[in-house]
């Protein structure tokens, strides 16, 4: 894309969309406008920051949760200002209720400054679709009205409804009140089900838990280290998984016999990752999601050590069972009768529970996805899945490519949306990198 927009719609008002209107209204340009358009009641929110819970705490530490690129500091600086954190708690894994309350700051700064000006528009309602225009984009909203700019950026985040039938969201309106001890079923063992636990801890529940994946793995706890130094000349990028997967391990090896920590090594390794996705043939990246995600997930992204300290404590104590196996029953009557076939002997086991919980992950097919926007695009050409379907086509600009491989100039998209192209792209510090730079690119 080249050239200058001066009207943007940002479509989505979570973090990923409050972080990106904080880097474009950076730009000096007066004539510039961005509207920000979000269906939840609060802007910066999302899923992931709408929790009220005080347990659910930030899984990156407060030092990396900045949503300026260019001010690392910001949100550590913010906390310790409003007496939220001292130096001497440092690494502080916030609640993500703080985190919500900072970016909501941030929004409204953002409008005080900008209300002369009025170069940031606010609209809550839902958007339905994106159509192109001869100069630019039209955004139709759920009340029958629209809004026209130059361009629009998807930033709709994670779908909200569950990936599997029978299951639930955490937190969602079917999320009614259960008996304190009924069982209920965990579909994934990793950060989603440390939530729903806790949050199931909170609520007062005490049934057991039975929390089911392929590999039944938890995530690993944070610990305080130092990254090591990596330069991209050290990393064989092109390779097929097998051998890149040999060199990582070796890695590891390596600099634990000399003291490190594989904490530090994984880390060394982040402001790689994007690229080292982007460098594999296909096979590579298919063969990473269907059979080594799993182990490079619980290694990436952590707990925070208090929080690891209670699901391991319920796991050893028989309140969380961790199965390694697959779903391959449901049956209702009254309550569910589940059948899961372990990964480990293939003999099945059936469990009675009062509700399952879908706690899985990547959404398997975003052509499926509940987001009005995103299916309305994929159904009309103007957007297609990923070769792997865990996101939209984008090129390496964020821009949209439709369903006959064109480019499009006019309707690009941020964060989660874009993992089928950069794969890390969950995470506010890849994200505030992602959308400092699409920044530059729009305003020229």
């Amino acid at each position: 894309m080249t050239g200058r927009a001066n009207s943007i719609i940002i479509v989505g008002g979570g973090a990923s969309g409050v972080v990106l209107a904080a880097h474009l209204l950076k730009s000096p340009n007066p004539d510039l406008r961005v509207t920000l358009i979000e269906r939840r009641p609060h802007f910066g929110q999302g899923i992931a920051y709408s929790t009220l819970l005080s347990a659910h705490v930030l899984n990156v530490s407060a030092a990396g949760m900045s949503a300026y690129a260019d001010d690392p500091g910001n949100f550590w600086r913010w906390l310790q200002e409003r007496g939220l954190a001292t130096a001497e708690q440092a690494p502080f894994y916030a609640p993500r209720s703080i985190y919500a309350r900072y970016l909501g700051e941030l929004l409204d700064e953002l409008q005080a400054r900008e209300k002369q000006t009025g170069r940031l528009r606010l609209i809550r309602e839902e958007s339905l679709s994106i159509t192109p225009t001869a100069s630019g984009v039209e955004v139709a909203l759920a009340n029958g009205t629209s809004v026209v700019a130059h361009l629009a950026v998807l930033a709709t985040g994670h779908d909200e409804e569950p990936a599997q039938g029978h299951a639930i969201r955490m937190g969602s309106e079917a999320d009614t009140a259960l008996p304190p001890d009924a069982g209920v079923m965990v579909l994934g063992t990793g950060l989603s089900m440390v939530d729903a636990f806790l949050a199931l801890e909170q609520r007062g529940h005490r049934g057991d838990i039975i929390a089911v994946s392929r590999r039944g793995l938890l995530p690993s706890p944070h610990r305080k280290g130092n990254p090591i130094k990596l330069d991209v000349a050290d990393i064989p990028l092109g390779t097929q998984l097998s051998y890149f997967v040999g060199w990582f391990r070796d890695l590891i090896k390596e600099n634990q016999k000399a003291g490190i920590d594989w904490r530090d090594v994984v880390d060394g390794l982040r402001p790689f990752n994007q690229k080292i996705w982007q460098n594999w043939p296909a096979s590579a990246k298919r063969r990473f999601v269907e059979h080594t995600k799993a182990w490079w997930d619980i290694h990436r992204h952590r707990m925070a050590p208090e929080v690891y300290a209670r699901v391991t404590q319920a796991v050893q104590s028989g309140r969380i069972r961790l199965v390694a196996g697959r779903v391959v029953h449901i049956a209702r009557n009254g309550e569910f009768t589940v059948q899961v076939q372990s990964r480990h002997t293939q003999r099945l086991e059936t469990f009675e529970v009062a509700r399952i919980y879908d706690c899985s992950g990547i959404v398997r097919d975003i052509s499926t996805s509940s987001n009005s926007v995103v299916r309305s695009l994929v159904d009309r050409g103007l957007a297609r899945p990923d070769p792997l379907r865990i996101g939209l086509d984008v090129s390496a600009n964020c821009e949209i490519i439709a369903g006959d491989g064109t480019v499009s100039a006019k309707i690009l998209a941020v964060g989660p949306l874009t993992r089928g192209t950069f794969f890390e792209i969950d995470a506010i510090p890849d994200i505030r990198v992602q959308c400092a730079r699409l920044s530059k690119q729009l305003l020229g």
